[in-house]
């Protein structure tokens, strides 16, 4: 009866995928493969809360309302959403300044913000990242998964926040090191063994629950989820006063006006764009191992709603969490069903088992964490730099060491400037021309390669005006003409020839060209005597505009 009315629903929700038939065992598969995401997320939302500088609870609860706002109407199925580190590091300036209530205000201005991303559809210019730029993106956030989870390896109490989550804090040693150690080890042996024996159950899900049962039943003492902070105590009580905002933990959502906006603004700006590459990215990632293709404008949609909604509900906000969303697809989720059972394991762990969640050896959750930083880093990435150009290998390793030194969204952006400038200059460097002379004496100039801002003076340094015969002809059949600087570069080769008391023509000439040399208002094409190949006869005798005039 259970499994008819998770069916039902599923069909309601359109959570139904053709490649994943909600079978009964898909149904067992999804909903265990989300309470294992949800046991993941409890130590990471309170560990990036506290990186922000606000309550645990406002990272428990943007970790719920994101998660299960962007399982519902998200555009990849599979990927989990949450409170996040690289945001995180972001909050806690403005927390520090300003104060939480202006966090909160902010998030629901990010929201708005990823909304109208989605709605112009442009998170379709995801696609220009590079592959060079995701693999170092891929390894860069495995080496920063890594090094937030040694925080783990401190004494409780001890650590004080840094960015990505990391901590400095005074180190384990002796006996509770050595435990400590050991249980991580056994959680990641267990991953690695369980698929071979059985895929009932998740194997990160077994690893936690039997580390947990060895270390409740024979009393243990090692760090454990509760020693981060307490998550008992319940929902937040919330009141909506309208005159001044949401109250939350004893404040407010700071008053809309003018100066408040200026204040917000630019870290919503920053916190959007971050939430926005990182998610992004994230799905292209999911997609890859799903083979799904798509979502990215749904999904800046589906991250805009649940930060808005979180923000009003007293969250941090979030975005796609590239860790978790590797522990759901490896577990077994396909579905939106397995992240809304994340997202509602989550809530219940905190109003009705927080107590027992809290007794959770830290060591097996950094063990799954472990297991996802192996199987998330790009190993093959370290033996094709013989294989691939000198400058895909150095965007590779620069994205990597921004994406640790800073935050992903900077190490994105650094990637794709970096591989843009390096196609440019390879692109300057294609540009060429093959010569002939006709039999009435003409000299004609097929040039080939792209015409742009790059390669302008390259085409310039092409020509021999004073050597040149009376009339040229300047084939473009085996080029482009890309932008302004090119239209300029055109104009100035024609004043030269103009100078010299030669004459020019410009041949094959692409429609596109055509628009660029029409917009431009200088240059005027006539192409009718050749439909085919836009082609412009004596087009300086023509126009009489050529060389200035």
């Amino acid at each position: 009866m259970a499994q008819a009315l998770l069916v039902r629903f599923a069909d309601s929700m359109s959570l139904r995928d053709p490649d994943a038939p909600l079978t009964p065992g898909r149904i067992r598969i999804e909903i265990l493969s989300g309470l294992t995401v949800a046991l993941a997320l409890v130590p990471e939302a309170v560990a990036f809360a506290f990186v922000a500088g606000v309550n645990p609870l406002v990272g428990l609860y943007a970790a719920f309302i994101v998660g299960l706002i962007t399982a519902l109407i998200g555009g990849r199925p599979g990927m989990i959403s949450g409170a996040t580190g690289a945001l995180a590091v972001v909050m806690v300036s403005l927390v520090a300044q300003h104060g939480v209530e202006y966090l909160f205000a902010t998030v629901v201005l990010m929201g708005l913000i990823q909304i109208f991303v989605g709605i112009m559809r442009w998170g379709k210019f995801i696609r220009l990242v590079p592959h060079p730029v995701m693999l170092g993106f891929v390894n860069g956030l495995a080496i920063v998964i890594f090094l937030a989870q040694l925080g783990q390896f401190q004494v409780p109490g001890s650590a004080e926040a840094a960015g990505h989550g990391m901590a400095s804090g005074e180190w384990l040693s002796g006996l509770p090191m050595a435990l400590m150690l050991a249980l991580v080890g056994v959680t990641m042996a267990i991953i690695w063994i369980m698929p071979k024996i059985t895929t009932v159950i998740p194997a990160p899900l077994a690893g936690i629950g039997i580390v947990a049962a060895v270390v409740i039943g024979f009393g243990l003492d090692v760090p454990r989820v509760g020693d981060l902070a307490s998550i008992s105590g319940g929902l937040p009580q919330f009141h909506v006063p309208f005159g001044d905002g949401l109250g939350i933990y004893g404040t407010s959502l700071a008053p809309f006006n003018l100066e408040t906006l200026w204040i917000i603004l630019p870290f919503a700006l920053i916190l959007s764009a971050i939430g926005l590459i990182e998610s992004l990215l994230t799905l292209n990632l999911v997609g890859e191992m799903t083979n799904k293709r798509g979502g990215a404008s749904q999904e800046c949609i589906a991250q805009g709603v649940s930060n808005t909604v979180t923000g009003f509900f007293g969250g941090m906000g979030g975005c796609a969490m590239i860790g978790q969303s590797m522990i759901n697809v490896k577990s077994g989720g396909r579905t939106r069903l397995a992240g809304i059972a994340a997202a509602l394991f989550l809530l219940v762990f905190i109003l009705f088992a927080s107590g027992l969640i809290e007794q959770i050896p830290l060591a097996a959750l950094v063990g799954v964490m472990f297991m996802v930083v192996i199987g998330t880093f790009a190993w093959n990435s370290l033996t094709i730099f013989r294989k691939v150009p000198m400058m895909d290998g150095f965007v590779i390793v620069l994205v990597t060491i921004v994406t640790v030194m800073t935050d992903l969204a900077t190490a994105v952006v650094v990637g794709v400037i970096v591989s843009a400038l390096a196609y440019s200059w390879n692109n300057a460097k294609r540009i060429y021309a093959s010569t002939e002379i006709t039999a009435d004496g003409t000299k004609v100039y097929k040039i080939n390669g792209p015409l742009f801002f790059g390669s302008a003076e390259g085409f310039s340094e092409l020509f021999q005006i004073n050597d040149d015969p009376s009339l040229v002809i300047i084939d473009f059949e085996g080029s482009r003409v890309v932008d302004q600087s090119a239209l300029q570069a055109i104009e100035a080769v024609a004043g030269k020839y103009e100078d010299a008391g030669k004459r020019i023509q410009l041949r094959h000439l692409t429609h596109e060209c055509h628009e660029l040399l029409s917009k431009a208002g200088h240059l005027v094409v006539d192409s009718d005597d050749d439909p085919d190949y836009e082609l412009a006869v004596d087009y300086g005798v023509k126009t009489g505009i050529l060389g200035g005039h």
